[in-house]
């Protein structure tokens, strides 16, 4: 049994935009082009478009067309992933761009995440992190400063969950994260390049080490356009 038209024509526009014949950003033709070049009804090409809308490889622009969206990147909601690893899967090149780092005093609330004891410090930075140069979130970040001693600036900026496994011996294990939407201000929309008020999904973040210590406090603020979370049952 042949698959239903609209499946078909939507298999092979997504054929052609996996090819590079239509690349991302570029408008694809309008709905009755397509129709005709496909010998279908309008109602029939507009339900494959609609999938592949709905898949997030097209994206529609009211009164402008339709276009090639930019792939999201996609963090499953099972294990725990760093930002480098999670670019990297998607064959994206991470960057990190250090706004602030400082040797601080922790605030009570990051005593009790991170279970700090009576004169411990912190390292706080904020960065940007981005994938093929696209800004994709904006972080801050409080690790305690016992765990990253001896260890450089750049390392820690960088990629700070590699360094911790390559220069520390400390494996990550799992991580508890809590959710919700915003909308950039003026400052996280300058840092991400987005316009202020754009959506944002922000992202509280307590990592562990294997042994169950907690190494790591985050809030995150993600461009919602450029990143999706993905729950897996």
């Amino acid at each position: 049994m042949s698959s239903p038209i609209y499946i078909q024509i939507h298999n092979q526009l997504r054929e052609n935009i996996e090819d590079g014949k239509w690349k991302v950003g570029d408008k694809i033709p309008a709905e009755r082009e397509l129709a005709s070049r496909f010998g279908v009804s309008r109602m029939t090409l507009r339900q494959a478009i609609q999938e592949l809308v709905d898949e997030g490889i097209l994206e529609r622009h009211v009164g402008s067309g339709t276009f090639v969206a930019n792939r999201k990147v996609q963090e499953k909601m099972s294990g725990v992933t760093s930002f480098t690893d999670l670019m990297k899967s998607i064959g994206k090149e991470p960057s990190s761009t250090t706004i602030s780092y400082h040797l601080t005093i922790p605030s009570q609330v990051e005593i009790e995440k991170l279970d700090l004891r009576d004169g411990d410090q912190v390292i706080r930075m904020e960065r940007i992190r981005s994938g093929n140069d696209v800004p994709i979130c904006f972080e801050v970040a409080t690790i305690p400063a016992r765990l990253v001693k001896g260890l450089s600036k750049k390392e820690v900026t960088t990629s700070f969950w590699e360094t911790l496994e390559h220069k520390a011996h400390l494996y990550p294990g799992h991580a508890v994260q809590h959710i919700s939407a915003t909308k950039a201000n003026e400052r996280i929309a300058t840092y991400l390049n987005v316009k202020r008020g754009d959506p944002l999904l922000r992202m509280t973040q307590l990592s562990y080490l294997q042994d169950g210590t907690p190494f790591e406090y985050v809030h995150t603020q993600y461009v919602g356009s450029r990143f999706e979370f993905v729950l897996e049952k």
